[in-house]
C-alpha cells in the first residue's frame, strides 16, 4: 500500500510538473523572421529587430496576450524550423499560393504586393517576364518569386537574402533579380542605388500571411487578432509608417 501510495504521489508531482511547463510555454509566441528583409524584417539604427512584419506580429502577440520571441532563421530554412517545432509562426512576407495552404495553415492576409524585375541600370534586353528565358536570375532558393522566376523560364542562382541578389546582379553574374515591389521600393528609398532599376512588372499581385503549423490550432486566434488590428486601424498606422500608404489590402 505504501508503495502504492508513493508511486501515486510521483506520478501526481510529475504530471503538475509537466502542466506548468506547458502552461508557461502557451504564454510565449515563437516567430521566425529573417532580420535582413527591410522593411519587413531588419535591424533598426540601434540594432533591434524591428519592420513591418516585426511590428505586426507584436502586435498580434499583444492581442493574444502573448509574448513574442523572434528567431532569426535564414528563408530557405524557415519552414523546416516551423515544421520541427522550433517556432510557431513564420513572420515574413509568405506570399499565400495552393502549395503553401496545403502544407500550412495561412492566416487571413496582412499584406498585399506586385512583383517586379530587377535588373542592371543599363540593361535594356530585360523588360518583362519572357525576356527571362534563358536568363539567370538570383533568388532565395524556396521564395514565391524564384517559383515566378522559374516559371518564365530562367535559371536561378539561390542567395541569402535581396541585398545578395542585388549584388549579383549589379556585379553582372546574373541577369536579374524577381521580388515584391514594397521590398525593391524600400531599398532604393534608403539606399539611393542607382545601379539597378526596375525593369518591369511580373503581373503577379500576391497576398502575404502568417504560417503555422497544421496542428498548431493557432489560426483562429490569430485570425481574430488581425482582425482587431484592421478594425482599429493599427494595420494601416503600420502599413503607411513603412510604406507611406496602405498595403494591408483592405
Amino acid at each position: 500500500m505504501r508503495r502504492t501510495i508513493l508511486a501515486l504521489a510521483a506520478a501526481l508531482l510529475a504530471l503538475t510538473t509537466l502542466v506548468g511547463c506547458s502552461s508557461g510555454g502557451s504564454d510565449t509566441l515563437r516567430v521566425g523572421t529573417e532580420g535582413t528583409y527591410s522593411p519587413f524584417s531588419f535591424q533598426g539604427p540601434d540594432g533591434q529587430l524591428t519592420g513591418y512584419d516585426v511590428e505586426v506580429a507584436r502586435a498580434v502577440g499583444a492581442k493574444l496576450g502573448k509574448e513574442v520571441e523572434f528567431v532569426q532563421i535564414p528563408w530557405d530554412s524557415i519552414f523546416a524550423a516551423l515544421e520541427s517545432q522550433r517556432i510557431d509562426l513564420v513572420a515574413n512576407q509568405v506570399t499565400v499560393n495552393d502549395e503553401r495552404k496545403a502544407r500550412y495553415d495561412l492566416s487571413t492576409p496582412y499584406t498585399v504586393s506586385e512583383g517586379v524585375i530587377v535588373t542592371r541600370a543599363d540593361d535594356t534586353a530585360i523588360r518583362t517576364l519572357a525576356d527571362l528565358r534563358g536568363r539567370t536570375t538570383a533568388q532565395s532558393a524556396t521564395s514565391n518569386w524564384a517559383e515566378v522566376a522559374r516559371g518564365a523560364g530562367a535559371n536561378v542562382e539561390a542567395v541569402e537574402g535581396f541585398v545578395q541578389a542585388v549584388q549579383l546582379v549589379k556585379d553582372g553574374r546574373v541577369d536579374a533579380t524577381v521580388n515584391d515591389n514594397l521590398a525593391v521600393g524600400e531599398y532604393e528609398k534608403s539606399t539611393g542605388d542607382t545601379g539597378i532599376k526596375v525593369a518591369g512588372t511580373t503581373g503577379d499581385t500576391s497576398e502575404q500571411a502568417f504560417a503555422a503549423r497544421k496542428d498548431s490550432g493557432l489560426m483562429p486566434d490569430v485570425d481574430r487578432a488581425l482582425a482587431e488590428l484592421r478594425a482599429d486601424g493599427t494595420l494601416t498606422q503600420l502599413s503607411e509608417k513603412y510604406f507611406g500608404s496602405d498595403v494591408s489590402g483592405k
